[in-house]
């Protein structure tokens, strides 16, 4: 991999339901020459749920009683409670303003869905199958653009224990979101055991600096000069829950806070 490369934000007008957003980022790639070979292409997560239609009219909504049930405990709007409550498979505990779940194999609060950036009245969901969008988007910008790109869907996440957000993939396509780095060898000759590179994470990280949280209207940024290898692969992987050092702590401490197979109650 280069040791230098270059970040581009590319800025667009607002994205609404039902854009294609493969011609509005070919436009905007336009400031910077276009599209060229060897680019990885990252777009926030918000635009692409947007452009998809994956939102949710808080208007439409009737809690449940469960529903209603957390959002007293944590200090939240129960309409909001009810589609985390839809789009979790499980819930682990919470916060005020907060609830940790488990979706598709991931841990992540209130299960991915912003109120940031949402049209008013709704909020975001996380796009239904991100990689499949990822893999969309780079053939459309291929085909129209006759270059070979990479391109991931971000997110921004905090982590255990840290204050901030940082970026993360949540779809991948074109390059290997994961670089596994056992075998190599350190500074002192000692073999690497456990090192894989988190690639696409690390991407969507210095993508975050140029991007933005508010109201910059640049959902989108193209790395260049990174020198990967572009390929055919597609999708981001997750570990299982006791392969995680977090989750698996927890779960030693606590064997049935996670099942995989319902919501526990939380008390």
């Amino acid at each position: 991999m280069s040791l230098q490369f270059c970040v581009y934000g590319l800025t667009t007008a607002l994205i609404s339901m039902g854009d294609d957003v493969i011609p509005i980022l070919i436009r905007a790639a336009g400031a910077i020459g276009g599209f060229e070979g060897g680019d990885v292409l990252v777009i926030a997560e918000t635009a692409i749920a947007t452009a998809e239609g994956n939102l949710a009219r808080l208007d439409k909504i009737v809690p449940s009683k469960e529903a209603q049930r957390l959002a007293a405990d944590y200090q939240m709007d129960p309409r909001l409670v009810e589609v985390v409550l839809e789009e979790s498979d499980d819930i682990i505990g919470g916060i005020p303003g907060f609830l940790l779940c488990m979706k598709n194999g991931t841990l992540l609060p209130n299960a991915g869905i912003d109120g940031s950036n949402a049209p008013p009245g709704t909020v975001v969901k996380l796009p239904n199958n991100p990689d499949r969008s990822a893999e969309r988007i780079r053939r459309g910008v291929e085909k129209e653009c006759g270059v070979r790109i990479g391109v991931i869907i971000a997110d921004s996440r905090t982590h255990a224990m840290r204050l901030g957000c940082s970026g993360v993939a949540i779809g991948c396509s074109g390059l290997d979101a994961v670089e596994d780095e056992r075998g190599r060898c350190d500074l002192y000759g000692r073999e690497l055991e456990v090192t894989q590179a988190a690639v696409a994470d690390n991407i969507a990280s210095a993508c975050e600096l140029v991007m933005g949280e508010a109201d910059e209207c640049v959902p989108a940024a193209v790395v260049r000069g990174l020198g990967l290898t572009l390929s055919e692969a597609r999708g981001v992987e997750s570990i299982a829950a006791p392969e995680c050092l977090f989750m698996g702590v927890a779960l030693n401490a606590n064997p049935s806070l996670f099942d995989g197979k319902r919501k526990p109650e939380i008390h």
